[in-house]
């Protein structure tokens, strides 16, 4: 019998993850999340170069979070409940344009997000 580990992690996507086909390749099953947004941030285009990225996705432009500090910027997405491993699975998947911060969501929820490392809050 496999005993899996019970979720310690919230991730916020707004992007690829919340693609079946990437979930499988990334978590080895679909997730099941709850909708939320992200304020004070806006969705910008992203070229990908990293050809694994591209052939989990199938694409290889993608959107990346940008902080702009006003609050009537929203950004909709999903809210994930992760284990530890999953976490360190999804920062594999991520871009070096990408770097994980903690953030506060529309719903007062803190959680994790892939944001543009060169916009940080």
């Amino acid at each position: 019998m496999v005993v899996s580990k019970p979720p310690t992690e919230l991730l916020f996507s707004y992007g690829t993850l919340q693609l079946e086909p990437v979930q499988l390749a990334t978590f080895g099953r679909q997730l099941v999340g709850v909708k939320d947004a992200l304020p004070c941030f806006t969705l910008e285009s992203l070229t990908i170069h990293d050809e694994s990225v591209i052939e989990i996705s199938g694409k290889s432009e993608h959107t990346i979070a940008k902080f702009t500090a006003r609050e009537s910027d929203l950004i909709p997405g999903t809210v994930f409940e992760l284990t530890s491993e999953d976490m360190a699975n999804a920062d594999k998947y991520e871009v070096a344009e990408c770097t994980r911060v903690q953030v506060t969501l529309s719903s007062g929820r803190r959680a994790w997000a892939y944001v543009d490392a060169r916009s940080l809050p």
